[in-house]
This record gives structure tokens, sequence and C-alpha cells, in this order.
């Protein structure tokens, strides 16, 4: 009698020592029921809005605008102006003053030419020399081989066009990358905060039957050793609890790289913020838009339309070296007058007449052609193997999309299954429940089936993340954001 009684109560004063600690936990794991959700489409407002990599990746298509306008530089007027004079021993040797204002056309890269000049002089050469009143001009520059149909400045200036198409492309591709990523570290987050709301499910649970038992006990209804037994089990559910607490927190951590405020400061996701729930649809939705996804990836995937500029990129430089294979020859022509006003009188015979003109033509062309065949085949050459690049890329763009497909109808199965094993659990939990009420079952059971129940709903929220990421990836494979 002496040894039940002290038995009894060394396990009372074991259970008091329990409490204690008990009850901080409980109430340190008590969660506000005000929590704010976080929602994937408020993590989207704030990622394309504000994050680094999206500003720096919109700076990719500004920058290839700025190469449009510089090429465009090449078509700007341009006004020359030369004044040379030279006296010496009271004699004039010259007085030149030449002046030209040249606009480069787009029609036939020929250039608009008009200037006046000023040449005088007791040493002036004859063929250049003028009268006093010197001579204006108005005329063209034509390449009428190489150049006519298209040359360095259009070849430029059209190429510059294409790279802002490229640009965009690829600031598309940029923008998905960060997207996914962020997405990816969302559901990360998700799965912590279902996994800690689960155990800390269990945990109030067990303490809460703890509790029950501990007075139980005290009365002299149940034997100490159960309430021992609680005891440990809401321990054990704690120290996983406190575990799962900071894989929450550095999730959350994580999925925070991804904000910023307007001021391009860095944010956090705050504390009592939580993740939204989910019941994602079934794989019939995916498998009905299917085919559209993989038509729209085969025309719009922004890897595929960077190739795509490529190509045309090349397909211009091709044409250009084309023309370089072509004889050089330029005809400039000029009507001349002295006519420096349109008030003065000047002879008929010094007018602007066809019968006034100053004609040039210049004609070159290399026998062997050895370096325009050489960079024309170099051309060809990319160009294939841009073709090789497009197919395989393409071919790997479809196999991702529908791997990622895959994955959703795999994971849609698992988690149909999974559904109904938690279900199936949960009647056990109850019946082993109802089996300990009646007095013929034990809490070794009971919690033995509890575990196994968290376990499977951990389990569970496990197979909702992977099918949420899988749905991230079948958009990213199709090159789209999108549904969110």
């Amino acid at each position: 009698m002496k040894y039940l009684l002290k038995t009894k109560s060394v396990l009372v004063l074991l259970l008091a020592l329990v409490t204690s600690p008990v009850t901080c936990f409980a109430q340190a794991d008590t969660v506000v029921g005000t929590a704010r959700v976080f929602t994937l489409h408020d993590l989207e407002q704030i990622v394309l809005a504000n994050h680094p990599i999206v500003k720096q990746a919109g700076l990719l298509s500004e920058e290839a605008r700025t190469k449009v306008q510089q090429a465009w530089g090449d078509f700007d007027p341009a006004l020359k102006s030369g004044f040379n004079r030279k006296i010496f021993g009271n004699t004039e040797y010259y007085n030149n003053w030449s002046n030209e204002l040249k606009v480069p056309l787009w029609l036939a890269g020929a250039d608009l030419k008009i200037g006046y000049d000023r040449f005088v002089g007791e040493n002036t050469n004859p063929e250049t020399r003028t009268g006093i009143p010197g001579l204006a001009g108005l005329g063209l520059n034509v390449p009428l081989g190489q150049g006519l149909l298209i040359d360095a400045r259009r070849n430029t200036l059209r190429q510059a066009r294409v790279m802002v198409s490229y640009a965009e492309a690829e600031k598309i591709k940029e923008i998905n990358a960060v997207w996914y990523d962020a997405v990816k570290s969302y559901w990360d987050w998700f799965y912590a905060y279902r996994q800690y709301t689960l155990i800390r499910d269990g945990a109030d649970l067990a303490y809460r039957r703890f509790l029950f038992l501990k007075n139980q006990t005290l009365m002299g209804d149940k034997p100490a050793i159960d309430s021992v037994e609680a005891a440990i089990t809401y321990q054990e559910r704690s120290l996983q609890l406190e575990k799962i607490k900071v894989e929450m927190n550095n999730a959350r951590l994580l999925m925070s790289n991804h904000l910023w405020n307007e001021r391009e400061e860095p944010v956090e996701v705050p504390e009592k913020s939580v993740p939204q729930e989910t019941e994602p649809p079934g794989s019939e939705f995916y498998r009905n838009q299917l085919e559209t996804l993989i038509s729209y990836a085969s025309t719009a995937h922004p890897q595929l339309l960077m190739l795509k500029n490529k190509g045309l990129q090349l397909q211009l430089e091709r044409n250009y070296r084309r023309e370089m294979l072509k004889p050089k020859l330029n005809v400039s022509a000029s009507l001349i007058t002295s006519r420096t006003d349109f008030g003065s009188y000047v002879p008929e015979y010094y007018d602007l007449r066809w019968n006034n003109y100053k004609l040039g033509v210049d004609f070159s062309f290399p026998l062997f052609l050895r370096e325009q065949r050489g960079k024309l085949q170099e051309i060809k050459v990319r160009q294939q193997a841009l073709r090789y690049d497009v197919q395989q890329t393409g071919r790997e763009i479809n196999t991702s999309i529908l791997n990622a497909f895959n994955n959703l109808v795999a994971y849609e199965s698992q988690l149909a299954i999974q559904n109904q094993s938690v279900q199936n659990q949960q009647i056990l939990v109850d019946g082993e429940l109802a089996k300990f009420e009646l007095g013929e079952s034990t809490l070794f059971l009971i919690n033995s089936r509890e575990t196994k129940l968290i376990d499977m709903k951990v389990k569970m929220a496990e197979l909702v993340t992977g099918y949420q990421k899988a749905v991230a990836q079948l958009y990213y494979s199709v090159g789209n954001i999108g549904e969110r």
C-alpha cells in the first residue's frame, strides 16, 4: 500500500513538472485569428511592379530603342563648311570658301547635296576657280551598283529595329523567370505554413488531452501513466512544432527576397500574414487548354521569338552581304549657277540650267571578292546553325510543356488517393477515440492514429504544393506568366 502511494505521489509530481512548460508552449503557439491573407495575386502585383530584375528587364527594350535612334543618326542632314585663305607679299594666293548641306535619302541610298563654293585668288586651281560671287549647286549622289538596294546605314537601321523586338522577347523571358522563382517560393511558404498549422493543431489537441487526463488522474478516474504518456506526446509535438516554426519563418524570408516597395527598398511579408488556401482545378481544365498552350508556345514563346528575330537579323545581314558582291558604281551630278539669290541678274548662260552641271562617276570592283564571299558564307553557316537551334529549342519547349502537364495529371491522381486516405484515417481515429471512451483501447493507439493522420495531412499539403508548382512550371514552359 505504501509502495502504491509512493508511486502515485511520484507520478503526480512528474505531472506537475510537465504542466509548467506545457502551458507556456500553448500560449506561445496561439495564432491570431485576424491574420491577413497574402495571396498570390498580391505577390504578383508587388513583384511585377517593383522587383529590380523586372525593372532591369524593362531597360532592355529602352536600350534597344536607343540603338534605333543611333541608327537614324546616319540619316541626319550634315552641314559642312571650310574656309582657307593665303595672303603673302600683298598677293592673295587663294581665298577658298566651301559649303555643303548633305541630306541622306532612304530611296536608293542617295544623298541630296546643296552647296556653295567661292574659290578665288591668283594661285587657285583653275579647275575649282569660281567668279567673285561664287557658285551654288544642287545635286544628287546615287549608287547605281553596290548600295542601290541596301547600304550600310539602311542595314544598320533595319537590324536595330529587329533588335527592339528581340529585346522585348528577352524582357518577357527575364520577367517570366523572376515570376516563376517567386511562385515557387510562395508555394514553399504555403507548404511550411500548412505543416505548421497541422502540427500546431496536433499539439493543441495533445495539450487538451493531457489536461483532461491530468484532471482525471488527480480524481482517480484514470491511471497516472496515461497522463504521463499524454504529456510525452505533447512534448514531442511541441518540439516538432518549434522545428517547423523555424522552417516556416525561413520560407517566408526566402519569399520576401522577391518583395520591394515603390522606393526600391526591400520589404518582408509580415509575420502575421498567411498564404491563401487553394483548390486547384482538375487536370481536365488544363487538358482542354493543352493544345492552345502548345500552339501559343510555338508562336509566342520568348525564347523562340528571340531566335526568330535573330534569324531576321541574319537575313538582313545576308541581303547586305549579297549587295556587297556588286561593283561600286557611284554617280554624282549637280546643277550649278553663279546666282546667289533670286532677285539679282545673272546671265542666262550662268543660271541654273541643264547645260551648267558637274558630273562624276566612280567605279571599283575587287576581282576575287574573297572578303565579301567569305562574309556571306559565314552568314549562311550561322543561319544553318540557327535553324538547328530553333528545331531543338522548339522540341525542348514542347517536351517541357508535356512534362509539366504529365506532372499535373500525376499529382491530381495522388491528391485524390491521398484525400481518400486522409478520410479513412480520420475514421480510424474517430473509432479509436470511441473505443477509448468505452475502455476498449489505449492512449498509445490513439496517439499513433493521430500522428499518422497528421503525417498524411502534411503529405496532402506537400502534394498540393507540388501540384501548384507544376501549374507554374506549365505556364513557364509555355513562356507566359499564366493563370494566378
